[in-house]
């Protein structure tokens, strides 16, 4: 009973936090999923409850989607997804997780120490590639995506958007890639449909949230959600 309170209680706040900000479901979701099922559960949960939010949330928001920016991401990924399922079967996970969690820790450093990054088509393909690969690796394609959105000061709005825009591409080739590769099970579907009643809670909660929220705040709480993140895949990677 407890370790299902655990998981009804994760599922409400990581979906609250993909309302409000855009980003905050995989980021939330996935390192405390690790703690009560098998990484291949807990990545494909993470997909499943996060591709329920896209196809929920899109029609509201579509007039904010950058489509240019979009198609750069998705034609991008695309090649990141087969690097990310290699490294899911061959790598070892602890290690992957330990190198991620560095990496969130540094670039988040760099973000509250005011480091700007200019948008150019280039940067556009490599940070969708690195999400497409870390989908498929560990259920995670926001980081790059709100790293680089901070860093150039994206409006809240249209980062919630084309982010979301870009879950639903992402969220569905890589539980296909999944479900191919490594398979699923009886334990994966049936948590995600006994969390979709709070995903829906969480999904009216966070909208009410997200009006709240001016540019400052959600700089704020952007660069505690990724340094929590980071320092508790390390230690619980180190663990």
């Amino acid at each position: 009973m407890e370790s299902v309170l655990l998981f009804l209680f994760i599922i409400l706040v990581a979906s609250v936090l993909q309302t409000s900000t855009g980003f905050g479901f995989s980021i939330m979701a996935t390192p405390f999923l690790l703690m009560l099922f098998l990484p291949q559960e807990a990545i494909q949960i993470n997909i499943i409850l996060s591709l329920l939010i896209s196809v929920s949330l899109i029609w509201k928001l579509s007039n904010d989607i950058d489509f240019t920016l979009l198609k750069r991401f998705i034609i991008s990924s695309i090649v990141g997804v087969p690097f990310g399922i290699v490294i899911f079967i061959f790598v070892n996970i602890n290690a992957f997780k330990i190198g991620v969690s560095i990496l969130l820790l540094a670039l988040t450093l760099l973000l509250i120490c005011n480091v700007k990054v200019k948008p150019t088509r280039n940067r556009d393909f490599i940070i969708g590639g690195l999400s497409g690969l870390l989908t498929t690796s560990v259920g995670m394609p926001g980081p790059p995506l709100l790293l680089y959105f901070t860093g150039t000061d994206t409006e809240k709005g249209k980062l919630r958007a084309t982010t979301l825009a870009f879950y639903l591409f992402i969220y569905l080739i890589s539980l296909i890639t999944q479900i191919i590769f490594t398979g699923s099970n009886k334990l994966i579907w049936e948590s995600s449909l006994y969390a979709i009643p709070i995903v829906f809670l969480g999904l009216f909660i966070g909208q009410i949230i997200f009006k709240w929220l001016n540019q400052r705040i959600f700089k704020i709480f952007t660069y505690i959600l990724l340094s929590f993140t980071g320092i508790y895949l390390l230690i619980q990677s180190l663990n």
